[in-house]
């Protein structure tokens, strides 16, 4: 395996959002906001913090034993299941839907993030165990975000007409998407492997959540990574108080509001609560709680509870209480031990709004962290890179000034009017002034005549450059190509690409590349590209 690094702060890449730059470099007009500096990590402080705030973990790994009971399971996962037991051992959270076969790219940077961070812990604090975790949001039933994936530029759906959360959904129909999808990613060395793994994980277990589980699993259990699915009975009931207190309190939404309202003077919201931020969930259905008129209603059904009824319900099947994206976090955070949750930028985003109401609930609130963000340049786009003379880093740049200032580098001609500018405006300073003295008047229509002189001279230096480019076509053919390969659509490769044609061409050695490869705690996006040998 040989590769090498480069870096690029978060700010220059001009893909990340103020509020994120702002936070990684913790800004004093969010420190209101979080609990723990993304700057100085004082991990002892936090794991201090974290031991007064207990969690069942009879029920945790009870639960977990169960949902592992039909999987062949690694004994670096048994063994981490089993610790979550002591109270000495602490977990490295992160979360995500269960998009089709994984989705983006950045679902697999975010678990080798957890991993590595929680390798890196157990290293400093030997006498204390981390255990990293993959929260699966097998809840969630926007379908239509997560039934896609993008193989070499083309998208693959999947089509059913199944409702409700995506976890439950079944796996029937997906075969026909496992064969686009081999079709798409080639005959590579590791291309039989991987479709395997697909057709074992969805075409043998009976929905989506145990589908992701068992991929997930295969990928990365031999790492120790526990994956969680809170969709049980049992792990509802840990936070019973919580959701009574929202179905007849509403208590979310003003302790919300009043962070959004302080937050908003510098940054937008990420997420807005609802007067009642819980779903009802049953197989094919997950659909918004809302009152009215004295009754609790699910929306778009005829299921409509009086307070007496609820209550019941609540009491006999809380798992039918699904929370949206203002209180996932009060559930993830009650029956795990995190020190650490490891998210997006728009996950960082809204969690900066709920600081508050985890304090209003008496739960932990984590050292978030935002996810490593990785650029991956095959060999190709390197060889490319190599004879442009072009640093991977570059391509960040917008394409076209990127192009012009490669040909002005490159060109043997000044293709700037510099000189003709400076000149042009002395000469204008000079007829201003003059005019000035014969007739106050005039001195507007020189600053006309001089404000079109100069644009003139503006159209001239676009004309230079663009008759140069045609001397230097190929290079601009080239670098228009690296960039729409390694950013697709304009968008960062990890939000639009899937791991399927990486691990058909490197197997899971891809995996242990990224393992290597990405610092946990790093502020900076993370190139990686071939070394001498290649990769």
């Amino acid at each position: 395996m040989d590769c090498q690094l480069d870096f690029i702060d978060y700010h220059d890449t001009g893909y990340f959002s103020s509020l994120i730059t702002a936070y990684l470099n913790d800004a004093s007009p969010l420190r209101p906001f979080y609990q723990y500096s993304p700057v100085d990590i004082d991990f002892d402080r936090i794991i201090t913090d974290r031991t007064a705030f207990p969690v069942d973990r009879s029920l945790l790994v009870r639960e977990l034993q169960q949902q592992y009971a039909e999987l062949d399971v690694p004994d670096a996962v048994k063994d981490n299941i089993r610790r979550l037991e002591h109270n000495d051992t602490f977990t490295v959270c992160t979360a995500h839907q269960p998009n089709i076969f994984t989705g983006y790219l950045y679902f697999i940077y975010k678990i080798v993030q957890a991993i590595r961070l929680a390798e890196q812990l157990k290293e400093r604090y030997p006498g204390r165990y981390f255990v990293p975790v993959y929260y699966m949001g097998s809840e969630d039933n926007d379908l239509e975000e997560l039934n896609v994936i993008r193989l070499e530029g083309q998208t693959l759906r999947w089509e059913t007409d199944q409702q409700g959360a995506v976890g439950r959904m079944r796996t029937e129909g997906l075969e026909p998407l496992i064969a686009a999808a081999e079709q798409r990613i080639g005959i590579n060395e590791h291309t039989a492997e991987i479709v395997d793994l697909l057709r074992e994980a969805y075409l043998g277990q009976p929905d989506i959540q145990s589908a992701t589980r068992y991929l997930v699993n295969a990928l990365f259990g031999r790492y120790g990574l526990v994956v969680v699915v809170a969709d049980t009975p049992g792990f509802k009931q840990a936070i019973r108080k919580v959701l009574e207190e929202e179905l007849f309190s509403h208590s979310s939404y003003p302790v919300v509001q009043d962070t959004i309202g302080r937050l908003s003077a510098h940054y937008h919201a990420q997420a807005h609560p609802r007067e009642i931020n819980l779903f009802y969930l049953r197989d094919q259905l997950r659909e918004r709680i809302v009152k009215e008129d004295g009754h609790w209603q699910v929306l778009h059904t005829d299921i409509r509870f009086t307070r007496e009824a609820l209550m019941a319900e609540l009491d006999t099947h809380p798992e039918r209480f699904s929370p949206n994206v203002i209180l996932r976090g009060i559930l993830q955070e009650s029956i795990l031990p995190d020190v650490a949750f490891i998210g997006g930028g728009g996950e960082i985003a809204y969690w900066l709004e709920l600081k508050s109401l985890f304090e209003h609930h008496g739960v932990f609130y984590p050292l978030l962290l935002l996810r490593n963000s990785v650029l991956w340049v095959d060999e190709k786009s390197q060889q490319g890179l190599e004879k442009l003379g072009l640093p991977a880093r570059a391509l960040f740049r917008d394409t076209e000034a990127l192009i012009a200032d490669f040909v002005k580098k490159h060109t043997r001609h000044d293709l700037t009017l510099k000189t003709e500018y400076d000149e042009l405006e002395r000469l204008y300073a000079a007829l201003k002034e003059k005019s000035r003295n014969i007739d106050p008047t005039l001195a507007a229509s020189v600053g006309a005549a001089a404000k079109k002189a100069l644009c003139g001279i503006g159209k001239i230096e676009h004309k230079l450059l663009r008759a140069e480019k045609k001397k230097f076509e190929w290079q601009i053919a080239l670098i228009r190509k690296i960039k729409a390969g390694l950013f697709p659509g304009n968008s960062l490769q990890e939000r639009t690409d899937n791991f399927l044609p990486y691990y058909a061409i490197y197997g899971s050695v891809f995996v242990d590349m990224l393992y290597e490869s990405l610092d946990p705690l790093s502020r900076k996006l993370t190139i990686i590209r071939p070394g001498e040998d290649g990769i």
